[in-house]
């Protein structure tokens, strides 16, 4: 069984590999510091080489401790990256908190990273989207689409189960890291987003991890 599993996870990264070699000569690649984001970027890694850029936004909703897991992941794999700086909550859009926030957040990335990829002469940009994650209500993954960003793991099928096999068959550190969301997802919905808020649920997330040594903790704010 155990054989078995390696090898379906080797197909699958050879899969992933060859979908970048015959789509494109370079690539951007959304690295946000979870493990669907981390395989994409060593599949384009191992296709493209020097050709492969990762990028991390960094838009005041993402916690120090991704941002961190994304630049490790990114020196585990060997590619380049770039961290991408903006401020979130300059857009009214989002702070406003409705049911749309998401879509708004994806939207402004997605116009950011492929302008990113533009002055870098790349054309093509992707993320770590699975067929697992259609099945919910994603109104960010929409505005990805809008802005011409791809998802290797929806065109070729394959899920996070899949995903997981091929970030523990190739060491990746965070194989087995819990799903995460940006901060501003701990605030309900018609509440405004504030600084003072996000920086109040990261720090009492990091409390509560030191406190419990728990791997996942999302601390809502009331």
């Amino acid at each position: 069984m155990q054989q078995q599993k390696k090898s379906s996870a080797g197909d699958n990264l050879c899969r992933l590999i060859e979908w970048f070699s015959n789509n494109t000569k370079s690539a951007v690649v959304a690295l946000s510091g979870g493990v669907d984001s981390a395989v994409v970027a060593l599949a384009a890694k191992k296709a493209l080489g020097i050709n492969a850029l990762s990028i991390t936004a960094n838009y005041r909703t993402l916690s120090t401790d991704e941002l961190a897991t994304a630049e490790k992941i990114a020196t585990e794999i060997g590619i380049a990256h770039r961290v991408l700086e903006y401020d979130e909550l300059k857009n009214p859009d989002f702070v406003k908190n409705d049911e749309l926030r998401c879509y708004h957040c994806r939207n402004e990335l997605g116009r950011r990273l492929v302008h990113e990829a533009h002055k870098c002469g790349i054309s093509l940009v992707v993320d770590g989207t699975s067929v697992d994650d259609l099945k919910e209500y994603r109104p960010g993954i929409m505005a990805l689409r809008k802005n011409g960003v791809r998802s290797p793991f929806v065109e070729i099928g394959i899920d996070k189960s899949q995903i997981r096999s091929i970030a523990e068959e190739y060491g990746l550190s965070i194989y087995d890291k819990p799903s995460n969301a940006c901060l501003a997802s701990r605030i309900p919905k018609g509440v405004s987003v504030t600084y003072e808020k996000l920086h109040k649920i990261e720090k009492s997330e990091i409390i509560v991890k030191m406190l419990s040594e728990a791997k996942q903790v999302r601390v809502r704010d009331h």
